[in-house]
């Protein structure tokens, strides 16, 4: 693929050698896309939202759903040395382990994480981790495969849903990844630090959609192909009849986590976020973490087939 290759051309290239899962009603999966965990420092913008994804980790472990996370997971960008990551956020790789030792996780890599391409990168990562309290190297994710792009096959229909990062296509983060990571690394880095906020979180749900996702609906709708992905940290739940595209935002909102539910052959998107209940007969409170499904609800995967 060349230097200026098209968003069709890697999207097409990539469905072409996706590994496919098929899949039917008594199947379920959780679809988040762009955690960014970082380093739990002043500049890992998953920190404050961790709990939320935790919780919700840990329902979809309880519930059996397969969990396939659908690139940027890890801010590799801006924490070159992964360790530090897994270590602040050990308590979420716990549950992620749990759900690999299930058979029930894959992992897509992004462009913040892309350089997990590399199937050696792969290993001196993901495999294994140094438990330093133990004295010992204990299995993280062992013998992973770490992908950008896999198909659900729905066996009842035959449809097939496409799953990929995003950023495919888009100059600055596909080809030129490599000068993003250097911006990230060495300028935005140190905006963060005197309080800029992430310009990639979107200030209106209803703004114009971009560039990048124009490109993947016209690919979408030109290959009458569902396609699910991420990148851009903004939701998007496509109504029967428009074009296939659907987007499972970010775990990175200042407000919530956003995901998309695969379920008894529905597709639903869903948020987590902190609410509050008043106590009866007092001032005091709860703080709770509650699940609302979005936009138009569970929807059919049936009701795709003529898109």
């Amino acid at each position: 693929m060349g230097l200026f290759a098209s968003t069709a051309d890697r999207l097409t290239a990539l469905f072409a050698k996706a590994p496919v899962i098929e899949f039917d009603e008594a199947d379920r999966f959780i679809l988040f896309s762009d955690c960014h965990r970082g380093d739990a420092s002043w500049k890992d913008d998953y920190e404050s939202n961790r709990h939320l994804h935790l919780h919700a980790l840990s329902y979809y472990l309880a519930e059996g759903y397969t969990y396939i996370e659908l690139g940027d997971g890890d801010e590799l960008f801006e924490v070159p040395d992964f360790t530090l990551i897994r270590y602040a956020h050990s308590n979420v790789f716990k549950v992620m382990r749990d759900f690999y030792q299930d058979g029930r996780f894959h992992f897509l890599y992004g462009n913040h994480d892309i350089e997990r391409r590399n199937p050696a990168v792969v290993a001196r990562q993901l495999f294994g981790y140094q438990n330093y309290y133990e004295e010992q190297t204990e299995p993280l994710f062992p013998n992973i495969q770490v992908h950008e792009g896999l198909i659900l096959r729905y066996r009842p229909t035959g449809q097939q849903i496409f799953l990929f990062h995003g950023h495919q296509g888009d100059f600055l983060n596909d080809q030129l990844w490599w000068f993003a990571r250097f911006v990230v690394r060495h300028v935005w880095a140190r905006l963060q630090f005197i309080g800029w906020r992430d310009p990639t979180l979107p200030p209106n749900p209803m703004q114009k959609i971009n560039k990048v996702e124009e490109r993947i609906i016209a690919w979408a709708q030109a290959n009458r192909q569902m396609v699910i992905c991420g990148h851009t940290h903004r939701s998007w739940f496509s109504r029967p009849g428009q074009p296939p595209y659907f987007n499972t935002g970010s775990c990175v909102h200042p407000r919530c986590i956003t995901g998309i539910e695969i379920a008894e052959g529905k597709l639903r998107l869903v948020k987590w976020e902190l609410e509050s209940r008043l106590q009866s007969g007092g001032s005091s409170g709860l703080l709770y973490i509650q699940r609302t499904p979005l936009s138009i609800g569970a929807v059919p995967l049936t009701a795709y087939l003529a898109t």
